[in-house]
């Protein structure tokens, strides 16, 4: 009898797709089988959603999802279809009562229960609904299936602190809880041993790491000690929070050669008073000042980050105050969403909720700014030599063009000439920069220079493996600080807007 097959459909932040690697892990280990890529909807034995809730209209695409399958499961008896992640944590039972076909129902604490509710689910014949309160276990501490053999986020903290208004993510990942240093390292030196060469680390609020641990400078040191790891080429991590970015982070980075001079940090919006209704707890002069700091210490950092355009109250004048942030930060790019009620916050109710009219135009305004600064800031880079580790599936068009596609330390996509000699994700090739758009550079010439690594035999191993293993089925990783062009215009910030 074959294995049964599952198919996972991530929406949302850095934290759920590294939740479905987690999912994916756990399937596997109770043995399911990857539905082979191209596989058509509704094939699949299981079919999971990780869930996000921050959008307005998440649980509308969730429902018209479900209802898609719905005539599917009917002809095919024997699948199933679970429902997790921040939406199942906030909704519970409403799932079941919209949709009754659903089979199990698991929130954020509890993903390491998926194969028990699904088994149990088939043997019952009855829908299983659990939600976790806290948090189960540490989702670095589940089996996994990692969409890469070169780079691999790494959890070290889940849960928020903060309060922000247009935010619903603390309510459903609860408070911070932060993983133990020696967990974290242990798990990156298994990761370099198996061939991964570039690390994320991950957290709802990533540089507040220590807090409750009693160590304001936990983070700090756990960038030091990543750069201590033989094989770590580079250290990435995803987001801060302006409140908790300290001298001691910056020196870190600054000092420690694996951790890329790069930085994403949400700025939201630039005025004071727009900030103090989001219940940010900094204001542009403390901003800028982080900003200033970081280019002192690193001349060379790219950095980018969220805003939030049309916040109930937002006046022109407020608006401006962010545009003016914009031209003085000078970031890389910018993910720049449309304000958008979040059902369960503080300011999906506030009072002076803006016209679509209005937000539109100013959106389109600050669009307009940040692509004349990206373009110019990536021309800048005309002319300098860059180490690019080749990456799988950034570069589109890469066939046509015969070039291959990668990240620089800064994180920019780079796409660069083939060389002649055989180059694999995760091997790193020198190349000149000959022509920058704003979301991309160039390089035409001959590559300089080609590294084989240990991470392109990973990738090549796992290539390489019989063709009757499952093939993985994309989540929908995003591209780490490469923005689409033209952000969704009612798309809203994702969970990691800390």
């Amino acid at each position: 009898m074959s294995a049964k097959t599952y198919e996972v459909r991530t929406y949302g932040c850095q934290m759920n797709v590294h939740d479905s690697e987690r999912l994916s892990g756990l399937l596997e280990e109770a043995g399911y089988v990857r539905a082979p890529e191209g596989t058509a909807e509704g094939d699949a034995d299981v079919v999971v959603f990780n869930t996000c809730a921050v959008r307005e209209n998440a649980d509308n695409k969730l429902y018209g999802n479900l209802g898609r399958l719905a005539p599917m499961k009917t002809k095919r008896p024997g699948m199933q279809i679970a429902v997790g992640g921040c939406l199942a944590q906030k909704d519970r039972d409403t799932i079941v009562k919209r949709a009754p076909w659903v089979d199990v129902v698991f929130g954020t604490h509890n993903i390491g229960k998926l194969p028990v509710l699904l088994e149990r689910a088939r043997v019952q014949e009855d829908a299983q609904v659990e939600i976790a309160e806290s948090l189960e276990a540490f989702p670095s501490t589940l089996p996994t299936r990692r969409e890469s053999a070169y780079a691999a986020w790494v959890s070290i903290s889940v849960g928020c602190n903060n309060t922000c208004t247009f935010c619903i993510v603390p309510a459903l990942r609860g408070k911070e809880k932060d993983r133990r240093p020696g967990d974290i390292l242990a798990e990156v030196e298994a990761l370099v041993a198996e061939g991964v060469s570039e690390i994320t680390l991950l957290g709802q609020n990533v540089n507040a790491y220590g807090s409750d641990m009693g160590d304001r400078e936990a983070f700090s040191k756990l960038l030091r000690a990543c750069g201590q790891i033989e094989g770590l080429e580079r250290v990435r991590f995803t987001s801060p929070h302006p409140r908790d970015f300290t001298d001691d982070v910056i020196a870190a980075m600054a000092e420690t050669p694996n951790v890329m001079h790069q930085l994403h940090m949400p700025l939201q919006s630039g005025s004071d008073t727009v900030l103090k209704a989001m219940r940010r707890s900094y204001r542009q002069e403390r901003f800028l000042g982080i900003i200033e700091k970081v280019r002192a210490a690193m001349p060379d950092a790219a950095i980018s980050t969220d805003i939030i355009v049309g916040f109930p109250g937002e006046t022109e004048e407020d608006f401006e105050q962010t545009m003016h942030v914009v031209r003085e930060a000078r970031f890389a790019n910018a993910f720049t969403f449309q304000y958008s009620k979040r059902p369960g916050t503080p300011a999906a109710t506030m009072d002076g909720q803006i016209p679509k009219e209005v937000v539109q135009a100013r959106y389109e305004r600050l669009v307009a700014l940040q692509e004349e600064i990206s373009w110019e800031e990536n021309k800048k880079q005309v002319g300098r030599v860059l180490e690019v580790m080749v990456a799988e599936g950034e570069g589109r068009k890469d066939d046509a063009t015969r070039r291959l596609s990668g990240r620089a330390p800064d994180n920019r996509l780079v796409h660069f000439t083939k060389p002649d000699e055989d180059v694999r994700p995760g091997d790193v090739v020198t190349v000149e920069i000959t022509y920058a758009a704003p979301h991309h550079l160039l390089a035409e010439g001959a590559a300089k220079a080609v590294r084989r690594t240990a991470a392109g035999d990973a990738w090549e191993k796992r290539n390489a493996a019989p063709a009757e293993k499952p093939q993985g089925v994309m989540l929908g990783i995003p591209r780490i600080g490469a923005p689409a062009p033209t952000p969704a215009p009612t798309a809203g910030p994702g969970c990691g807007c800390d």
